[in-house]
């Protein structure tokens, strides 16, 4: 799926006022802080749409600016590109305003606002309703920038779908002071100048986190609290262009990809079997299951299988291995020094244990590196490198101890050969 946005719209312009000699200061913005103004809404536009993309789950997306005013997005193994829609073209924006008790909702209606408050609509309770007017103060009391944290949840009384959201130190302190000094009043919670909910404040909350309650789905729930927690964009955003591009465009490179991660678990189980024999063979079982294992952690966390993904899956294979090796020489160390199978294949594998964990713990912090501070398909490699890492350590240290162990206790042999 591509998405083009447009952002000129954003820049304000300060036209030229009276003539000079009039008594009146002109005021105009230059070219350049227009430009630089321009840039700065389109990479913080970028920053929030990553954001909210990656809140949505492992999906590898693309995001890039191109020219002055537009981003490009694409995300690929999409199924529901109008729901990804509805997230970006939010801008998300949430406040909280005292309600206007003393403003009569019938001049309201009319045009008619007291000075220092706004008409908004709150949404209808229950579907299908109109929206209700409603009168709020302009003044803003928190801000939504200062959440830290928004979660779907799920009303302990009624089992009504709301979203829990967290302030920051600051936010909490403001939020305390209000509910403190208005008791009794009501408190509109505002998303992009429409009004969600606005209960009464019955007693102070001083925990700097509350409960947003309204006409939630579960999805609609899970969907505010992406949008709270990516945070809010500096404008709107106007989709330009929408493309959904079919499999058969990059299926050359996923059929070159899964050729290549065949090939590569074909030559490393051959040289397995050339170099350990028997016991080649029992590392390519787990190698086997390892992949598999791989794979079905992938699919619950609903990654989509690219080139980068495919990239850490080839990976895994030769880390996977690589613990059999280890084991395996460690084996015929323990026979040099003239123990027993028994006792040299129980030494191989606990004393190759430490080294094994070692060497996973370090590729598994690079992993996490990689995922935290990468984006996109470098977030993709991340994940499956990451997996492929606890699941190759699983299967090179029980499963094939668990293999040989049963293949001992079956064959009972005189002499180990490895």
């Amino acid at each position: 799926m591509r998405l083009r946005w447009n952002s000129r719209a954003l820049v304000p312009d300060l036209r030229s006022g009276p003539e000079p000699g009039s008594g009146t200061v002109v005021m105009k913005m230059t070219d350049a802080y227009k430009l630089q103004t321009q840039g700065d809404i389109v990479g913080q536009s970028i920053e929030v749409v990553r954001r909210r993309i990656d809140e949505m789950g492992t999906r590898e997306p693309t995001i890039e600016r191109q020219g002055e005013d537009r981003i490009l997005v694409q995300v690929p193994g999409l199924q529901d590109p109008d729901r990804l829609k509805d997230i970006l073209g939010k801008t998300a924006k949430m406040t909280f305003q005292l309600v206007d008790e003393s403003a009569s909702l019938d001049q309201a209606m009319k045009g008619i606002v007291p000075i220092g408050s706004e008409m908004l609509l709150q949404e209808p309770q229950k579907p299908g309703a109109q929206p209700i007017p409603i009168v709020v103060e302009k003044r803003v009391m928190v801000a939504g920038d200062r959440l830290t944290d928004a979660r779907a949840n799920f009303n302990q009384q009624t089992g009504e779908p709301v979203v829990t959201f967290r302030f920051d130190s600051v936010g909490a302190r403001q939020f305390g002071d209000v509910t403190k000094e208005n008791v009794n009043r009501r408190f509109a919670i505002v998303l992009d100048n429409k009004v969600i909910s606005a209960p009464v404040i019955r007693e102070p909350i001083l925990g700097g986190s509350g409960e947003i309650s309204g006409n939630f789905s579960t999805q609609s729930a899970a969907d505010l609290s992406v949008l709270l927690r990516a945070g809010a964009l500096p404008a709107p955003l106007k989709i330009l262009e929408e493309r959904t591009v079919g499999a058969e465009l990059g299926a050359d490179s996923i059929k070159a990809g899964q050729y290549s991660a065949v090939g590569g678990l074909i030559l490393v189980a051959l040289f397995m079997i050339a170099r350990y024999g028997m016991f080649g063979a029992f590392a390519d079982l787990a190698l086997t299951l390892n992949v598999i294992l791989l794979l079905a952690v992938l699919t619950l966390f609903g990654a989509t299988l690219t080139l980068p993904g495919i990239a850490g899956i080839v990976l895994t294979m030769g880390m996977a291995v690589d613990a059999n090796v280890l084991i395996y020489e460690r084996i015929r160390e323990e026979q040099r020094n003239g123990r027993g199978i028994m006792a040299s294949i129980d030494q191989g594998f606990q004393r190759a244990r430490a080294t094994i964990f070692d060497a996973n713990m370090t590729h598994l912090i690079a992993a996490l590196i990689l995922f935290q501070l990468g984006s996109g398909p470098v977030r993709g490699f991340a994940v499956a490198l990451g997996v492929g890492i606890v699941t190759s350590f699983f299967t090179a240290v029980m499963v094939t101890r668990l293999i040989v162990v049963t293949w001992l206790q079956t064959a009972r042999p005189k002499k180990l050969v490895l």
